[in-house]
């Protein structure tokens, strides 16, 4: 699993490195920072607290590292917009196309991939899949691959920093991050509540998930607040030159 791990980060950090040599235009270096940052994140968190097993509080590490803080780092490396700019026209406009199927528009509406992220999580810590990947490597390998999609694929449609064929208004975003956010923050007072058995460190664990959880969430809508005042901001300075050349005439 851990040889594994790293050899997906490698890849990924170099198929993002080379794309950036092959980008039509200068690559913000912030964007490819924040990619290699969260592949990095993401083989930690694979490598070090979700191979430990019976102890939530390492669980919880792992889950906040790679379902959490690794998306949001691979999100604002805006892969999706280095490969339309990296690729030849023609393949440009074949991943045009597939980000416009059905299949994809459903996936990246912040009203379905956030609430799929949640759900997942409540299947993971409420039906007894969490202590059943103790003993399990592929089962272990499924878990982490859909906490890292699932929280990319969530935060990707929140704070929609790249091309997608299902842009909601930031009011619809804004709401689904908050949703989203008091369903993580309810599982972890359940697992607080009511820890599983079997596991050392169940409420630290859940105090982590708690307020490790929050900070990344407001994180998350202090960037989504910043995109959409600059966003504002633009419109407006775009506008001034007309109105002042109509109130001149």
């Amino acid at each position: 699993m851990t040889a594994a791990a790293l050899l997906a980060a490698a890849l990924l950090a170099g198929v993002y490195v080379g794309a950036t040599w092959r980008c039509r235009s200068p690559w913000p270096l912030a964007r490819a920072a924040a990619w290699l940052a969260g592949v990095a994140t993401a083989a930690v968190a694979v490598a070090g607290p979700l191979a430990v097993h019976g102890d939530l509080r390492a669980h919880m590490a792992g889950h906040l590292l790679l379902g959490m803080v690794a998306p949001l780092l691979l999100v604002l490396g805006t892969p999706v917009t280095l490969a339309l700019r990296a690729l030849p026209t023609p393949a440009a406009r074949r991943l045009s196309r597939l980000l416009r199927t059905a299949a994809l528009r459903w996936l990246t509406d912040p009203l379905v991939a956030v609430p799929l992220n949640a759900a997942g999580l409540w299947v993971l810590y409420g039906t007894g899949l969490h202590a059943g990947t103790a003993h399990a490597p592929g089962l272990t390998a499924l878990v982490s691959a859909h906490l890292l999609v699932s929280g990319y694929l969530a935060t990707a449609a929140v704070l929609a920093v790249d091309p997608a064929p299902h842009r909601r208004g930031v009011g619809v975003r804004a709401g689904a991050l908050a949703a989203g956010a008091a369903a993580h923050d309810v599982l972890a007072k359940v697992l607080y509540a009511h820890p599983p058995a079997g596991v050392a460190g169940a409420e630290d664990g859940a105090r982590l998930m708690y307020d490790g959880g929050t900070v990344v969430t407001l994180v998350t809508a202090a960037l989504l607040w910043r995109r959409w005042y600059t966003g504002r901001e633009a419109v407006r300075a775009a506008a001034q030159p007309a109105v002042v050349a109509s109130e001149a005439a």
